[in-house]
């Protein structure tokens, strides 16, 4: 879903939740504090602002293969990966250009630059793909992705090897891709789409919204929210990225690659919010979703983290594991964000951390790195889209790959867990991404 929607001034908008991206969560959103002028989207970030690897327009050339050339990192899945919410460095009810890193042609990636390659797969230029340092990028993900092709009225590629009328899969793109490219490092993250997250985290949002704090009505005990989790649920998604890593093995593969050649990396997603206790608005009133654009309960929050997000990234770690290959590695995002997450006490708006614009000194710090969840009342145009809720902002996106780059280790690809280097005093590095700490993988 790329066009805005559109609603009447009414605090619960009707719901829609076809076509939205994994973690966008809620359909039909846009924060209901808007901009306070309908100015058209900021142009490019000006001279001073921090550098950032730019997507590699450098072609493969004709003797570029397997083994040969200058190194490519490719990713492939969904939302998370894509580069979705990337425009936005942080968020600002006041002026939205406060936190517009990118601009309108944020999500534009056709060689020209004017248009997307596939509509609405948000494939951002600040997306972790392009880590650089003489290693070229692709990004094949596509936001709303899931383990299977959708080749409905949005199409949406798979991890497979789907072709109809010049569409593909993201499987047989990889194959292509991989023939003419000295492909390295393979990244893969899937399968929040496919646990139908965003209803879960619409069905939260409107508990809150429906509920009063003296009668809370939570949504982690809605029997559509428990169906999602169940062992035989939990077990057929497990399955389902076991087939789709498949996929990507046999696009290498037939693309002419041995295991030693190439390395698939695994990568869990992050946690978006904190837990209850840490989320700086009161359960009390509206200000929660009407100013922070986080409106869940506190129990809601916490079984986000104690149970949704641990039981989504078992599966994919679990799916690692049994696609029994000697070349995989895992990276875990779980708590790349913690101290920058949507709502989370020590950080803010750029009007309540008393900051300008993305470009002044300390926002990387002072701001969060998860996009709102938006809610209806922006009318008329707007610069935001739906699927950007609840995603990595401009600053997640460069950590991210931050991570990435140090997976990559200098083309010795290692697994890891993430986190923020300097967690209450973070930095960027001369790249313009924040410092982030890939330490061994957590067991815990």
């Amino acid at each position: 879903m790329t066009t805005h929607l559109r609603y009447p001034d009414h605090r619960l908008n009707p719901l829609i939740a076809a076509g939205l991206s994994a973690f966008s969560l809620l359909a039909g959103v846009l924060i209901t504090a808007a901009p306070a002028t309908a100015a058209p989207a900021s142009a490019a970030p000006s001279a001073d602002a921090p550098a950032v690897n730019a997507p590699s327009t450098s072609a493969p050339t004709a003797a570029d293969g397997p083994g040969v050339g200058t190194p490519w990192v490719v990713t492939l899945g969904d939302s998370y990966i894509s580069g979705e919410a990337g425009r936005w460095a942080g968020s600002s009810n006041a002026d939205y250009r406060r936190a517009d890193a990118l601009g309108s042609h944020a999500y534009h990636d056709n060689p020209a630059g004017t248009g997307e390659t596939i509509a609405g797969c948000h494939r951002a230029s600040s997306a972790e793909a392009h880590i650089g340092g003489g290693v070229n990028g692709l990004n094949l993900a596509c936001s709303g992705a899931t383990t299977a092709t959708s080749a409905g009225s949005s199409f949406k590629p798979g991890i497979d090897f789907y072709a109809s009328g010049g569409n593909k899969g993201q499987a047989l793109m990889l194959q292509e891709a991989a023939t003419t490219r000295n492909v390295r490092m393979v990244v893969v993250s899937i399968g929040g789409n496919d646990f139908e997250f965003a209803s879960v985290v619409q069905s939260c949002v409107v508990n809150f919204l429906t509920s009063p704090s003296w009668w809370k009505n939570y949504c982690h005990d809605d029997d559509s929210v428990e169906d999602n989790f169940t062992a035989a649920n939990v077990a057929a998604v497990r399955s389902r990225v076991v087939g789709a890593l498949r996929n990507v093995a046999t696009a290498m593969s037939n693309a002419g690659y041995s295991t030693s050649q190439w390395t698939l990396v695994v990568q869990t997603y992050p946690s978006p919010v904190p837990n209850g206790s840490g989320i700086r608005y009161s359960e009390s009133g509206y200000t929660r979703q009407s100013t922070g654009g986080c409106g869940l309960w506190n129990q809601d929050a916490d079984w986000a983290n104690s149970t949704a997000l641990p039981t989504i990234n078992g599966a994919l770690l679990g799916a690692a594991s049994d696609v029994g290959l000697p070349n995989v590695r895992t990276l875990d995002m779980t708590h790349a964000f913690d101290g920058k997450r949507l709502c989370e006490s020590g950080v803010g708006l750029y009007e309540e951390v008393g900051l300008a614009s993305w470009q002044s000194a300390g926002a990387v710090d002072r701001t969060e790195w998860v996009n709102q969840i938006r809610t209806v009342t922006t009318i008329g145009d707007s610069p935001y889209y739906v699927q950007e809720s609840l995603h990595p902002s401009y600053w997640g996106q460069l950590a991210m790959r931050n991570c990435l780059r140090q997976v990559w280790n200098g083309g010795t690809p290692r697994s890891g867990s993430c986190t923020v280097g300097n967690l209450g005093a973070a930095k960027l590095t001369p790249t313009g991404e924040p410092s982030m700490l890939l330490s061994p993988l957590d067991k815990g």
